[in-house]
C-alpha cells in the first residue's frame, strides 16, 4: 500500500499548499517523499561534515596554543644555555679568591665574564644605554638628581647612577642619571 503525504506522519503538509496542489500532490506524492528523503539525508551529511570540520578546527586551535607555549619554553631555555657558561665562570671567580688567589686576577676575570654576559643579552637583541654627556631624554633616562654645572649645557647627563637597556627598540630599564643646570642653553 503506498503512503499519501497526508497519511504519513512524518510528514506535515500545509493545508493551503494540499488545497492548492490537489490532485497533482496525490499524483507526485511519491517523488515529493523522495525528494524530501534526498533533501533531509544531504542535510545530515552537510550537518556531519560541519561539524567535523569545526571539530578539526578546535584541535588545529589547541594544538597552535600548545605549539606556542612550548616555543616560548624553548625561547626561555636557549637563553639560559647561552648563561649557563657565564655562571660557571663566576663560580670559577669566587673558587679563585676563596683559595687565596690574586684579587688583581679576580678584577680582570669578572670584567671578562661582565663582557660575556653583555654578549648574551647582544645576541638576544638587548643594548645597553649609557647616556653620559648626552641631552636628557625623558623617554630613555629618569633624573634622579640635578647637579648645578656652569660649563655643562642645561639638561646634559653628567653622571650615570645606572645604566639602562632597550631591547628590539624598546626601553626595558631607563637609566638613571643626573641632569647639569646652571649652565648655557642646549645647542638644537
Amino acid at each position: 500500500m503506498r503512503k499519501e503525504p497526508r497519511d504519513n506522519p512524518e510528514v506535515r503538509l500545509d493545508p493551503e499548499l494540499e488545497s492548492d496542489l490537489g490532485p497533482e500532490l496525490q499524483m507526485r506524492g511519491d517523488q515529493l517523499m523522495a525528494e524530501l528523503e534526498e533533501a533531509r539525508e544531504e542535510a545530515a551529511r552537510n550537518l556531519e561534515t560541519a561539524q567535523r570540520a569545526q571539530a578539526d578546527f578546535d584541535n588545529f586551535r589547541k594544538r597552535m596554543a600548545r605549539d606556542h607555549a612550548d616555543a616560548v619554553k624553548r625561547a626561555g631555555e636557549r637563553i639560559v644555555g647561552h648563561l649557563l657558561p657565564v655562571v660557571d665562570n663566576l663560580e670559577r671567580a669566587i673558587d679563585h679568591v676563596t683559595a687565596g688567589g690574586d684579587q688583581g686576577d679576580l678584577l680582570s676575570g669578572v670584567e671578562m665574564v661582565l663582557g660575556q654576559l653583555l654578549d648574551v643579552l647582544g645576541k638576544e637583541g638587548v643594548e645597553q644605554v649609557d647616556p653620559f654627556g648626552e641631552q636628557f631624554d625623558a623617554l630613555k633616562h629618569q633624573a634622579v638628581g640635578q647637579r648645578e654645572d656652569p660649563e655643562v649645557p642645561d639638561g646634559t647627563v653628567v653622571e650615570v647612577y645606572q645604566k639602562g637597556y632597550e631591547m628590539h627598540g624598546r626601553i626595558i630599564r631607563s637609566a638613571m642619571v643626573i641632569v647639569s643646570t646652571g649652565g648655557p642653553e642646549p645647542e638644537e
